[in-house]
């Protein structure tokens, strides 16, 4: 059997397989609601959705203006892009990481304090 032929069946094969595969862990996730985060950016916003949160003065008042509205923190927690270059990761009492994400097409960040048992929202920026 030529060499091409065999490498189509295998190919033919190995993409069947990855169908059933994605299609049993879509099964599983729905049914159990349990996300399935390897990357770091998914495993820094799911440990931070996990713990209760606090805001600080400045995001105190922010909300209380109605600049800042706690949808708009939700989505920085679920779809946020965490900047791990300028996060401070080696802290061993808080770990501050840096989330930016595009509210109204701005790009904005917001600054997120991971402590042992709490997560203190610090600081919110829109960058031009």
């Amino acid at each position: 059997m030529a060499f091409l032929k065999r490498l189509g069946f295998y190919l033919i094969g190995l993409s069947i397989g990855l169908v059933f595969f994605f299609f049993f862990l879509k099964k599983k996730s729905d049914e159990t609601g349990v996300s399935f985060c390897y990357l770091p950016n998914c495993r820094v916003l799911k440990e931070l959705r996990s713990k209760p949160s606090t805001y600080s003065g400045q995001i105190d008042q922010m909300v209380a203006d109605q600049t800042l509205d706690s949808l708009t923190i939700a989505y920085f927690m679920n779809e946020g892009d965490v900047n791990f270059k300028k996060s401070n990761t080696e802290n061993t009492t808080c770990k501050t990481y840096l989330i930016e994400g595009m509210v109204k097409e701005k790009l904005m960040v917001l600054t997120v304090k991971n402590c042992d048992s709490i997560v203190l929202i610090d600081n919110y920026q829109v960058l031009d």
